[in-house]
């Protein structure tokens, strides 16, 4: 059996909100212990045992809710299911008396909700570890994953540069601030109405000037693929907005990643997507399956990568 020196990296944060409030010696441990926790030899190291972590889900899920609940079991752990709608959340128990109530039961808890502040409202008044599985905002579990993989094909990523094609959301937010953090480029191509918010990106090009990165957003996809060495979308209309979905369609044409766009990209480029996809909408099915679509990898990544943070934060 492997051992793992150090079990879990030494991080001053008590909880995972943002890669934001990580440094970059924080995320690069986080995802060295990520690649360990992956080998084979290490899939079932007790690390968590007889820890519980809980599970508030507030919109539906595939990827999150298996690779936590998957991820604790491998630790020794387990992990509990929370619909808000089956608990007192439901019936209108406000946030800061569900936290304080439920950190006398868990050693953790992991959120998937709307609101960046009702995260952070759960973590001000939980007593143990609080950690985004996604938000309007942030998505830092998928974005940890997704820099395992960049790390997987490409080895060191300083100098190479990932371009995202989409929607100004919460993965672009996300990959902006990741991205910076560990000094990879990044270029945001989103239509006009559509970009990220403007404080995220002020945020990205703070943080990118101290690691050396660039962090670029413009309006033409070809001008961010160009020279890319990894390409990534997302759908265009999330949960929430599919009201907006026919709109979406219509303003984001010419968005599409397919066989057109990709060839100014590097020859060895992958193709990365956080799933779930709308095919022959944001990414031709001929990429999305293709021989440089790392999607599955990228998707399993989540499990490790969540693993880390999971023995980083609630581990002994």
């Amino acid at each position: 059996m492997t051992m793992i020196m150090p079990l879990a990296p030494t991080v001053a944060q008590e909880d995972f909100l943002s890669l934001k409030d990580y440094s970059t010696e924080e995320i690069l441990d986080l995802l060295n212990l990520a690649i360990e926790l992956k080998k084979p030899e290490n899939k079932h190291l007790p690390l968590l045992k007889g820890k519980v972590l809980g599970m508030i889900f507030e919109k539906s899920s595939t990827r999150t809710r298996v690779s936590f609940e998957a991820g604790m079991l491998q630790l020794g752990g387990h992990a509990m299911f929370l619909s808000s709608q089956d608990t007192q959340l439901g019936r209108g128990e406000t946030i800061a008396d569900t936290a304080r109530v439920l950190s006398g039961y868990l050693d953790g808890l992991m959120i998937r909700t709307f609101h960046q502040s009702a995260v952070e409202e759960l973590a001000k008044f939980s007593s143990i570890p609080v950690i985004n599985g996604l938000t309007d905002d942030y998505h830092p579990c998928q974005v940890l994953a997704d820099l395992m993989t960049l790390i997987e094909h490409f080895g060191e990523l300083k100098g190479r540069k990932l371009a995202y094609i989409g929607d100004g959301n919460n993965m672009a937010n996300s990959l902006m601030i990741g991205a910076a953090k560990v000094g990879l480029d990044i270029a945001i191509a989103a239509p006009k109405g559509y970009e990220p918010q403007a404080e995220m990106v002020e945020l990205a090009q703070v943080i990118a000037k101290d690691s050396g990165s660039v962090v670029t957003v413009t309006h033409d996809p070809v001008e961010a693929v160009k020279n890319s060495d990894a390409i990534y979308t997302d759908v265009w209309a999330s949960m929430g907005q599919e009201a907006e979905a026919i709109k979406r369609l219509n303003d984001f044409e010419g968005f599409q990643v397919n066989a057109e766009l990709v060839q100014h990209a590097k020859a060895d480029y992958i193709f990365m997507h956080c799933l779930p996809a709308h095919r022959e909408e944001e990414v031709t099915t001929d990429i999305l399956e293709g021989p440089h679509s790392v999607i599955f990898q990228e998707a399993e990544n989540r499990l490790h990568a969540q693993k880390a943070v999971l023995v980083t934060l609630i581990g002994d």
